[in-house]
Parts: C-alpha cells; sequence; structure tokens
C-alpha cells in the first residue's frame, strides 16, 4: 500500500528524532521528504515538514520509537546501528551475549551512576544480548545497608532513563545458592573460616602473616561453617576468607573476606539469615550461575576481577570476560548517596528530587531529557582514561534538545510594582511562543498601566529609558515610569509582567535555594513535567500547582 505524504513526512520527522536525541529538525526533514515525493513543490514539502516535526517533537523518546517500529522498522534497526557505532567492539560478544547491572540499594541511583547503567544498556542492544538487574541487597558492610524504599526508587530512575532489563533478581533471596558455594570453596581447600579479632585480623594482613586459623583441616573449617551459618557464632566473631597469597605486593588482596556474620534486620527478608556474602563473592557466584558473557564496570573496581578470577580458577571455572571503562568527574557536582540519604532522611533536603541529590529523580524533576543523559554518557564510549568535564557539558547536550521545544514566558523575580504614565487603557502584547519558530503560535498578554518588573532591573536601570520587552518603552521610576512610545527602538530590554493578571511562581534552584517571582498568567496552562523557558533567566519544568501558585525546578540556563 502506498504511503501518503503526511505519513512519509511523519515516519521521516520520528527517524530524525530517534538518531538526534529525541528532537526532529525540519530542515534535516526537508531533504528526506523532497527525495521520497519527488514532485512535489517545496512550499508543500515544508508545510508537511513542519507539521510532522510540531506532532514528533510532542512525543517521548519512547513514543518516538514505537511509533517508528510499526510504520519502519527498517529505519529503527537502521537507527540502533548508528547509534552505538560509537562503542568499541567486546571481545567474544555474540550470540548469548548477557551483562548485568548490579546496583546496591542504599538511595536513589545518581547522574554518577548512568554511565555504567547506559554503557551495559546500549551493549545489550548493539548485540541483541541480554541485560539482568541484579539487586546488590546483601548485608555486607557496618557502613552500607539496603534500605527498602530504594528497590522502588531503582526501578524508577532506570525506567526514566530507557534501560531495558530482561530479568530481576534480589541477592538477599539467593543466600542458599552462596551457602553452597561458601561449602564448596571450603571443600576445595581455598577458604576456611577466621575467628581472629577484627585488629587482629588487619595486623596479620598488614605484616603478611598466616592466621592461626588457616591451617584448619577442610573437614573442621566445614563444621565452623555450620556453626556460623546456625547461629552459634555472634556478630564479628566469625568471617569466612579466601586463602589467597598472604605475600601479595597489594595488602588488600591478602586472605579477603567472603562471608561475614550480620544479625541486623534485613528490610526484604527480615532476620531470616545471619551470614551474608560480601559482595566480590557474590558477584563471582552470581557471574556464573545468571550465566554472564561480559561484566562492564568502572576500572576501580579491579580487585574485585581479581577476586572472582581467584574464585574461578581455583574452582576449574571459566567466567565472563572484564571489561572497563575509567572514572568520570563531573566538574561543579558533588555527589555523595550516604549525604543524600541522611538529609533526605532528616527532612533537610524535600526528598530524592532535591536537585542536590543528584539523583536520577532529581534531574527529572528538574526537566532533563533522559535521552540527553543517554547521549553525553556514549560520546565518552568505553575509554580507560579518566575524565573530568564540567557539568555545563551535560547542561549543552540537554539545552539542544529543549532549545527547539520549549516554549518561552515572561517571569521576574523579587517583582516591585511601577505604574506606566501616560499609558492609557488596557493592552493586549502579543509574543510568539518560540521567535524561532513562529509556527508554534503567538501568545498575548493582556495589562493594564501597572507592571512588575524585577528589582535587579528597577535598581540597574532606574531613571534610564528601556523597554519592557515586546510592549513598550518607558522611563523607570519606582513610583511612576513615564511612556515614551510604543515602537521598537534599540533600548535595553527586560521582563515584565502585569501587576494584577499574573501567577506567582516559586523556583527550587540546583542548590536548594528557593526564588520567588511571578510569571505572565499564559504559564498557568502549561503542562505540568513540559519544560518551558523564563526568558533571561532560564529554563524550568513546572512540578505542582497549588492555590499559591506554581511551583517549578529550574534546569540550567
Amino acid at each position: 500500500m502506498a504511503t501518503s505524504p503526511d505519513e512519509e513526512a511523519f515516519i521521516a520527522a520520528l527517524h530524525n528524532a530517534c538518531t538526534h536525541g529525541g528532537s526532529a529538525e525540519v530542515k534535516s526533514v526537508i531533504g528526506r521528504l523532497m527525495a521520497r515525493l519527488k514532485g512535489v513543490p517545496v512550499k508543500d514539502a515544508m508545510k508537511l515538514a513542519e507539521e510532522a516535526v510540531r506532532r514528533v517533537n510532542t512525543l517521548t523518546a519512547t513514543e518516538q520509537e514505537v511509533e517508528l517500529q510499526r510504520l519502519a522498522p527498517n529505519l529503527l534497526v537502521k537507527e540502533k546501528k548508528e547509534r552505538v557505532s560509537r562503542l568499541r567492539e567486546l571481545e567474544g560478544a555474540g550470540a548469548g551475549f548477557t551483562v548485568r547491572l548490579a546496583p546496591y540499594p542504599s538511595g536513589a541511583p545518581h547522574i554518577g551512576n548512568t554511565r555504567m547503567y547506559i554503557l551495559n544498556d546500549e551493549y545489550a542492544r548493539k548485540y541483541n544480548g541480554r541485560l539482568l538487574l541484579v539487586i546488590d541487597d546483601t548485608i555486607g558492610s557496618e557502613e552500607k545497608f539496603p534500605d527498602l524504599e530504594s528497590y522502588a526508587l531503582i526501578e524508577e530512575g532506570l525506567r526514566w532513563l530507557g534501560v531495558k532489563w530482561d530479568g530481576i533478581y534480589y541477592k538477599s533471596e539467593r543466600l542458599e545458592i552462596f551457602y553452597s558455594w561458601a561449602e564448596r570453596v571450603i571443600q576445595k581447600g581455598i577458604a576456611y573460616v577466621c575467628m581472629c579479632e577484627a585488629e587482629t585480623l588487619r595486623s596479620n594482613r598488614e605484616e603478611g602473616k598466616e592466621c592461626v586459623h588457616r591451617s584448619h583441616t577442610v573437614q573442621q573449617n566445614l563444621e565452623f561453617w555450620k556453626m556460623m551459618v546456625g547461629g552459634k557464632f555472634g556478630d564479628g566473631k566469625a568471617v569466612l576468607r579466601a586463602k589467597t597469597d598472604m605475600r601479595d605486593k597489594n595488602p588488600a588482596f591478602r586472605d579477603r573476606v567472603l562471608c561475614r556474620i550480620s544479625s541486623r534486620r534485613h528490610p526484604r527478608v527480615g532476620t531470616k539469615y545471619r551470614v551474608w556474602p560480601m559482595l566480590e563473592f557474590s558477584w563471582a557466584v552470581d557471574d556464573i550461575e545468571l550465566k554472564m558473557t561480559h561484566v562492564i564496570r568502572g576500572k576501580e573496581l579491579v580487585m574485585e576481577d581479581m577476586m572472582e578470577n581467584f574464585i574461578w580458577e581455583s574452582m576449574g571455572i571459566s567466567g565472563p570476560l572484564f571489561e572497563h571503562f575509567g572514572l568520570l568527574r563531573l566538574k561543579g557536582v558533588k555527589i555523595s548517596k550516604s549525604k543524600s540519604r541522611a538529609e533526605v532522611a532528616s527532612g533537610a533536603y524535600s526528598g530524592w528530587q532535591d536537585p542536590r541529590t543528584w539523583s536520577l529523580q532529581s534531574l527529572a524533576a528538574r526537566g532533563f531529557r533522559p535521552e540527553a543523559i543517554r547521549s553525553f554518557m556514549l560520546s565518552l564510549g568505553m575509554s580507560l582514561a579518566d575524565i573530568e568535564v564540567p557539568i555545563d557539558s551535560v547542561y549543552s547536550e540537554n539545552r539542544r534538545l529543549l532549545e527547539p521545544v520549549a516554549n518561552r514566558y515572561f517571569f521576574v523575580e523579587e517583582p516591585v510594582t511601577t505604574t506606566i504614565e501616560g499609558l492609557d487603557g488596557d493592552v493586549a502584547v502579543e509574543s510568539y511562543l518560540h521567535p524561532d519558530h513562529p509556527e508554534k503560535g503567538r501568545r498575548i498578554i493582556r495589562t493594564g498601566a501597572a507592571v512588575c518588573i524585577s528589582s535587579g532591573d528597577m535598581d540597574s536601570f532606574e531613571g534610564e529609558e528601556v523597554r519592557l520587552k515586546d510592549f513598550c518603552n518607558v522611563v523607570l521610576g519606582r513610583g511612576g515610569s513615564a511612556f515614551k512610545g510604543r515602537e521598537n527602538r534599540e533600548l535595553q530590554r527586560i521582563q515584565w509582567v502585569p501587576a494584577t493578571d499574573n501567577i506567582r511562581c516559586r523556583i527550587i534552584m540546583p542548590d536548594g535555594r528557593v526564588v520567588n517571582g511571578l510569571a505572565e498568567r499564559n504559564v498557568a496552562g502549561v503542562p505540568l513535567g513540559v519544560p518551558v523557558q523564563f526568558e533571561r533567566f532560564g529554563f524550568v519544568n513546572p512540578r505542582s500547582r497549588d492555590a499559591d501558585g506554581l511551583t517549578l525546578y529550574y534546569t540550567h540556563e
């Protein structure tokens, strides 16, 4: 069946959006459309392209992909190949390719975690493989402890980011599997139960001195292990340790702990279990049990690689291949999940959507496009080099997506009122919703002689002639401002809103500050969650409405 011109234009716009971070551009769509619709006048093609781009840019990235899959699946396959072409090939990747994410549920996932999430997700797509979500909810240390709320926060954040997993597992439900493996490594003679005090353990490790318990027989260790599991030892009184080289040049690798005792109540399984695997032991087990082919993670986890390989080699098992990327530092961003968790719990932060957490929930609240985060992280590839980039680089990627679609409105912070002397009657001021896209239409601002401007503009320009943007020229004064005409002259332009027909706005800034001000009444009709630009202020995302007005989160300039 022949495709109609309207549908052809829609497909072209969908393809353009899917290959450019979720935002289609008319100029790019026109070229494909002219090639497909031979003989169609340019004027008609332009109109088709503009309407198609408008429709496509109202869809989310997921909706765009679904539509392209329905209408032109061959183009979607091509787009996916183009998107992942920046990722280097992985050794041994092919049929059965399987990778995993292993987040620890101690808070919401944050922007620093996204590189690992996105790389694993993209490689799973690249090789038509599987991505498993393995929640690392063991009780591995006194400092980190699973938090019940975090389970939902992890899934919510990953869904927002566009990560798709093929199965979900909870390590807290796999303790019997870990116990079975613990017995196997004991029987192999590569692990033993140590009952040394923590200080003795540390001292022996530093000196390269073997623990007195290291010489116990396999049978003795199995008995001690059963005592650990059976509750015969208290917290900290016994651990299962690996028999690694006590002369290894890295003291941290010497006889590392595999399992420890903790009687703390677990948020999912209560007190059913008292012996918990350390993360690297649980990884060594599950990377085999869940049939991982590759493990993609930061190079700072090389110690964990060594421990997994030690266990596999000692057991005569061939494990997955490790692939690493370097450390990413975002200049201008302070991330501490433990601090954020404490501040959220105390009420110092408004919740995980508080911008100071830098959580995925906070990025969503600020109006970030998940496609921008993905595009930025993919641009870094799988380099082993440590990278430091300013957070402005992420802002730039997000701005590229918001700029063509975010409507413009007037907003003034810390408003002061002035009356325009000499202006007769009420006026209807027309302004474009987007100056670069007149096809979006105009908005009307109705005002009388009384207007509000920011206190900062009054301080800077009092006594000077300025132009109230798209309205008129005045000589500013606190009590009254003299009307100087409506012709558009080369004057300093400032924002304004009607003094009586406006909406109160409360804007949450990235540092937690609150900026109060007034916006033009048209902002009241903006759907929640649709970012807009307050001119000369920045992009903002409306989050809630109440009798006191509108609460928005600041995105960036």
